[in-house]
């Protein structure tokens, strides 16, 4: 009897063992996400912040020092974001006009 109790408790744990470390042969990824899919990301749950927070504002749930600072603090985060998008827009451009260049 405990011979087979403890075959069980053996295959048991081998078994958990092997379904929790077990990787398969390919992995199935997702796209890889660049910098400024990232940030536009990032931009469009900022702008659902402000919206609910703004829509909570009205239904009397924040008084008005909390809404002020809550928003300022949202509204900077979406200027920053919206900088640093601006700028690698701008990075990624190629530049035209300049002297020089092989066409």
């Amino acid at each position: 009897m405990t011979a087979t109790v403890a075959f069980i408790c053996v295959f048991v744990t081998v078994s958990i063992l092997f379904y929790v470390f077990y990787l398969p042969g390919t992995l199935k990824l997702g796209p890889e996400k660049t910098r400024q899919t990232y940030l536009r990301e990032r931009k469009e749950v900022v702008y659902e912040n402000l919206r609910d927070l703004n829509f909570e504002y009205k239904a009397g749930k924040f008084p008005e020092a909390d809404y002020q600072s809550i928003k300022t603090s949202l509204e900077d985060e979406a200027a920053a974001i919206l900088a640093e998008i601006a700028r690698l827009e701008n990075a990624g451009a190629p530049t035209q006009g300049r002297k020089g260049a092989r066409s």
